[in-house]
Order: structure tokens, then sequence, then C-alpha cells
């Protein structure tokens, strides 16, 4: 069927409701977003679905939604495993996640699959802990993380807590290309679920089992009990789902002086506040920062709007900057290690993992303390798999994971990112340092004299409109075709994540590298710096990171500048 075809079935279907004809019949003449809307479905991958809310197959919307989830009812009815768990559904603050929790639950009803619903939105590593508290077959998130107002998504989970595995995934996106989006989707009223017993409300039973696991995770409640007097902190969710849960256990906690913004505990999709809701950047903390200079604050902590990603603002003198995904990363595994050898808790066979594009600090840090890593393909589902994994064998006592996007995770209570136990780590990691009489700024400082001096960023090219996904295509392509020899630095090794192979361009030797099929380029440079090239999974962009070592960190920022301007170049 041609785009003009499923344009015009949309329009003319009896099932489309009459404002969303409203918003197709506006395009009428307007061939190039009606190619864009209706060209092809929205990509179901292992992440789920993730796009601009608005009407037509590359869209969220209701049908689109009902689509995916009738795809996941036929994977959960001919899975062969144990359904009598059903299916819990979440939702974060955006536009519409309520309404498409709502939908995605009537769709899993009408197919006869039992469903727990949250009373309201509530942070996206909740759900992970939930479905394995309920013995759900299956979880379902509506959020779109820290992407901006517009924006929306759908994850899916499978039973381990985990996201759903990649042969799941493509078990809905083939039944999604078998179905048609309007007369294969079987659909019931929200309210006739509830009646007919296959919807069920959950709430703050769940949410004390989960904060009881969040708090079973704590290593410092002497550090807290001693500072908890002279240490403030400042708090936003961002409008998002850890508004509640957050300062509860870092009331819990024992943390005395937890500051909130007023103005971003506000619940609110359009996130009025920032013009992006990520706590990776300091700009969304600009009301945080204000307060603190008229409050004396020593740490504000952010959280984004779904709850699994947490960033920091941290006091330098008279001033305050944030930490990055990698820093914050490192300092909490120091201290994880720290405070539990000190305990006596430290298992002898603790082991850390972290994603491919993450900080090699870490490895230096666990090679110091003799903790063994891992490391794993981006997506916390692959460290999630690495827990599932030391459980089953019992080779190793998973210690903490993390990526450089500001997911963490201490505990296996959880299969995902969790800020809400990052915030109340780095709230006893700030006691910690205060007790020294150091910031969490200094605490970073003297990791770098310790471990050496690490520079690490990442920049995203986007690509817009009709063809982004072939241009993405075409720059991998190339890079593989054509790969290049030097990135400023001379390049020793070739990891292709794609093919499975390692080669070695010092002596020409070809090994695998050991990690499932992914489109990422990772190019080892000498002197133990590196530049990996991802396309995004979710987003129309490619991704470069960067991360340098050097004997200070001006050496290892120049370097950064100079690989980043060199990488540039092949993704233009």
């Amino acid at each position: 069927m041609s785009y003009i075809d499923e344009y015009m079935k949309w329009l003319n279907s009896p099932v489309v409701d009459e404002e969303t004809k409203g918003e197709l019949k506006a395009l009428e003449g307007n061939d190039d977003e009606i190619r864009l809307r209706f060209s092809g479905m929205m990509n179901f991958g292992t992440a789920g679905l993730r796009e601009v809310m608005r009407a037509g197959m590359n869209g969220m919307n209701v049908y689109t939604v009902r689509y995916a989830t009738q795809g996941l009812a036929d994977l959960i009815r001919n899975c062969g495993e144990d359904v009598g768990g059903g299916v819990t559904i979440s939702y974060d603050s955006r536009n519409n996640s309520r309404r498409f929790a709502e939908e995605s639950a009537g769709v899993l009803a009408a197919n006869g699959i039992h469903v727990n619903i949250f009373d309201e939105l509530r942070p996206t590593p909740e759900l992970s802990f939930a479905l394995r508290e309920t013995g759900s077959i299956a979880g379902i998130n509506i959020t779109a993380s820290h992407n901006t107002k517009e924006y929306n998504g759908y994850k899916v989970y499978w039973s381990d807590g985990a996201q759903l595995p990649p042969e799941h995934a493509a078990q809905v996106s083939a039944s999604m290309e078998r179905n048609d989006i309007f007369d294969d989707v079987m659909t019931m009223g929200f309210e006739e679920g509830i009646e007919k017993g296959l919807i069920t409300v959950i709430g703050r039973d769940i949410d004390e089992k989960y904060m009881s696991k969040v708090l079973e995770q704590s290593v410092g409640g002497k550090y807290v009990e001693k500072a908890a007097d002279d240490f403030t902190i400042i708090y936003t969710p961002f409008h998002g789902t850890g508004y509640k849960l957050v300062p509860e256990v870092l009331k819990r906690l024992g943390m005395k002086h937890v500051l909130t913004v007023s103005e971003q505990m506000v619940i609110d999709g359009d996130f009025p506040t920032v013009k992006s809701p990520n706590p990776e950047y300091i700009e969304g903390f600009h009301l945080a920062v204000d307060m603190a200079r008229k409050n004396n604050v020593d740490l504000i902590i952010g959280t984004d709007p779904d709850g699994d990603r947490c960033g920091i603002v941290v006091r330098n003198g008279d001033d305050y900057e944030t930490l990055t995904g990698n820093q914050i990363g490192v300092l909490l595994l120091n201290y994880l290690i720290t405070a539990r050898r000190e305990q006596g808790t430290l298992p002898e066979n603790a082991a850390a993992v972290k994603s491919i594009v993450s900080t090699t600090m870490a490895n230096e840090i666990c090679n110091a303390n003799g903790i063994e890593i891992f490391e794993t393909l981006t997506g916390f589902k692959y460290i999630g798999e690495k827990i599932k994994e030391f459980q089953a064998s019992g080779d190793h006592t998973f210690l903490f994971g993390f990526e450089e996007s500001n997911g963490y995770l201490a505990g296996t209570y959880a299969r995902d990112k969790d800020a809400v136990v990052a915030s109340m780590l780095i709230a006893e990691m700030g006691c910690m340092y205060k007790l020294r009489g150091m910031s969490l700024y200094q605490g970073m400082q003297e990791l770098y004299e310790k471990y050496g001096y690490f520079k690490e960023g990442v920049v995203s090219v986007p690509f817009t409109g009709l063809g982004a996904r072939e241009k993405m295509s075409s720059i991998m392509d190339g890079l593989r075709s054509d790969p290049p020899e030097k990135l400023c630095l001379k390049v020793d090794r070739i990891r292709d994540y794609k093919t499975g192979e390692i080669r070695d361009l010092r002596d020409g030797s070809v090994s695998s590298t050991g990690l499932p099929e992914s489109n990422v380029l990772f190019y080892d440079l000498e002197g133990g710096c590196s530049m990996i090239v991802r396309p995004s999974g979710t987003e129309p962009k490619v991704k470069l990171y960067i991360m340098t070592k050097g004997k200070d960190g001006r050496e290892a920022e120049e370097l950064f500048e100079k690989i980043k301007t060199e990488g540039m170049k092949h993704l233009s």
C-alpha cells in the first residue's frame, strides 16, 4: 500500500476519531509531511517505540499504541510461558501518557490478559521491580525518558524485569507487520476492563515494597547520621515521576535538609521551566542553582521525567557546576567499594558492569581494588542480563552498574537504571565527603589525581526529514568500507559490533567481540584513548563518543577536542 493509500485509509476509517481526522485533513497538499507520517510504521526495537506525538503510522498516537500492544498480546499468548501474572503498566508525566497506558490496558484486557496498572505516574525502575513482584509476564511503560515535550514512547519489559529481549521484540514487530492497524486490533474500554476483573489498579503497597528495597542498598548510614545536620540538598524532578518517592527516600535515609524546586515539583508534560527535561545538562538546573546560592546548599540532585536518570550539580568554591554521567558513575563506584570494604560487606567475587561507551576510568578503579568489571552494549537491559547471569552462575555478586548517560543501579531488585537509588547513594556519598571537609567536586579531583586524568563526551549529529535513516546507514557503511587508520591518534584496533569482529591493525589479527550484534564501531586509539560511532536506536541521529586519557586535565581536554574534530569529518 502506498503512503497516499495509507493516508486515505486513516481518513476514511470508522475507527479513527474526528479530532485525528481533522489533523490529517490539515495535511492535504503537504506531500512531504504525508509521506513522512505514512511511508511506514515506527520501528519496534528492543526499546519499543519513541517518536513525536502526531497522527499517522510514524507517530505516537492512540492507534499506534493499540497496534503495538496487540503485537505484544500476540507474543504473550504464543510464548509458551506462564502468563498468569499478566502485564504490569506504568506511565510518566508526559502529555497523553496516562491515556496511552489505559489504551494499552484495554487492548490486553480484550485479549484476555490480566493487567496491573498503577493508579498514577511512577518511576520506570519501580515498574521493573513491580512486574517481578507481581509475577507478571511483561511490563509496559509509557515514557520518552528525557526527550523534549513533543515526544512520547512505549517501552516493553519481560518477566525478568529487563527490557524486552531482541528475539521477543522481533516477534512483536513481525506480528505488527501481519496485523491490520484497525481490523486486527482488539479493544476494550478501561472501565469495562476493571468491571470484568481484567484490570487491577495498584499503588501504595508496591511503593512501600520498592522503597524498602531501595533503602536496603544504603551503605552510608553512619555518614548521614554525622553530617545530616549540616548538609543541605536541593532536589528537582523536572516535572516528573520522582516528585514523591525521591524526597521520601531521602527523608527515610535520615537527610534533614532537603529543599525542592517548587516550580518543577508540578506535574506538567509541557515541562514549562526547561527546554529539555534532561538532568545531564546544567541548563535545566537554573532555578535550583539560584536557590542554592541563596541557601548555602551543598548538592543539587535532579531526575528525568520517568525517574531512571539522575544528574547532579555540585559546589565548587562559590560556584556550582554539573558533573558528567561518567564522573558520577566513577564516584559512586569508588564510594560503594570504599564503604562496603569499611563495613566488611564487600563480596570477594564483587563485580561491576558498564556499557562499552562509558569511561575506562571505571576499569582503572576496579583493577586497583581487585573488582572484576564487565562491559556490555549500550542499553541497560544488557546490564540487567549480566545481573541475571551472575545470579544463575553464582560466580560473581553484582555491586554496581552504570551507563555514561546518567543511568545507575545498585542492588538486584530492579533490572533497569534507577534514579531513586542513585539519588539516595549520591546524598550519603555527599555526606561522607562533607565529613572529610570536601565537596563532591573535590572528591572527583582526588580520583583524577589517583587514577589519571580522563575526559569523555558525546556529540549527537541529528538527521531530519525523509531519508534520515538512509543517510545514517550510508555513514556507517562508508566507515566500514573505508575505515580510518588515524583519528588524530593512530587507530590500534577496530571493534565492529555488527560483524562481531575485532581487527588489530598492528598485527592483523582478528578476534571476537564476545557481545551480541549491534551497529556500533569502536576505535581503540593509541595512548588509551578511543572513539565510538553509534546510530541511536530511538531517534534519527548518530552519536559520536570520545574518551581520552592524559597526564593532566589539560592534555586530556586537548586530545578530546582533536579527536572530536577528526571524528566529525566522518559524519558529515
